[in-house]
């Protein structure tokens, strides 16, 4: 096997190859793939390849398909949240409108995405009801956002290990996790707030499994830092819990 038939196989297993590793250049990849040929190895990373990538095309798993519909029902509560809020008279103020607006189209193509990739699978609408009192002040509106925006970035976190082994679901997940993640920001910035959480409520703090506070050099950091470093991740039964009053 030469050097570009090493390339094509790379990229025949994986299109993206080159930006899941960082090279940035089909260059970079032929340094990349000189160095591979030069260990004696195309045959193995070729069929290391192929069976890493596997998933790319095998059909998602049923949880994973439920995971992706549990997404839109929320992108379908915050979608209709904007849009209500829009179409409420006087309720956004002339110096925010311009970005409740732009929020709002995103979560509409948030909805598209997930109801594309699904496809037949996509589960529809549910009637939705705002608590009395949602869009009666801007400051009540606001508040709801952030409730909404938070949750929603926690939601998306927890569900990534159920999405581990869905290529296509996880790289929809992704895509709208880091805007939803901006919307939380921006809106709470709007709020005159940090642009982080720091709930004081939240007492634990663990990531995949292991507790922050048990890290090597981290004696004098305050539970207040940990809350804006780190995003707790929900359960599926924590988020429908919050969203309950929605439904």
């Amino acid at each position: 096997m030469n050097l570009f038939n090493l390339i094509a196989d790379i990229e025949k297993a994986d299109p993206e190859v080159s930006e899941r590793f960082n090279f940035y250049s089909r260059r970079n990849l032929l340094k990349f793939g000189s160095n591979l040929l030069a260990a004696g190895i195309p045959t193995v990373v070729a069929g290391s390849l192929n069976q890493a990538f596997a998933q790319t095309t095998s059909a998602p798993s049923q949880a994973a398909i439920d995971t992706a519909n549990f997404a839109l029902t929320l992108e379908y509560l915050e979608d209709e949240f904007y849009r209500t809020g829009l179409a409420t008279a006087g309720l956004v103020p002339a110096s925010d409108l311009a970005v409740i607006n732009q929020i709002s189209k995103h979560e509409t193509a948030h909805v598209n995405l997930l109801k594309t990739t699904l496809g037949a699978a996509a589960i529809a609408k549910p009637t939705f009801k705002f608590p009395a009192g949602t869009f009666s002040t801007y400051a009540t509106f606001l508040a709801t956002a952030r409730a909404l925006e938070d949750t929603g970035v926690q939601a998306y976190k927890g569900q990534v290990g159920t999405l581990v082994n869905d290529k296509l679901i996880l790289q929809t997940a992704l895509q709208i996790h880091s805007v939803e993640a901006r919307h939380a920001s921006e809106v709470r910035r709007m709020m005159g707030m940090k642009g982080w959480v720091s709930d004081p409520t939240q007492t634990t703090f663990t990531q995949a499994g292991v507790s922050l506070k048990t890290l090597p050099n981290v004696t004098g950091i305050t539970d207040d830092n940990f809350r804006g470093a780190f995003d707790e991740p929900l359960t599926k039964q924590q988020v429908m819990a919050i969203a309950a009053s929605f439904l």
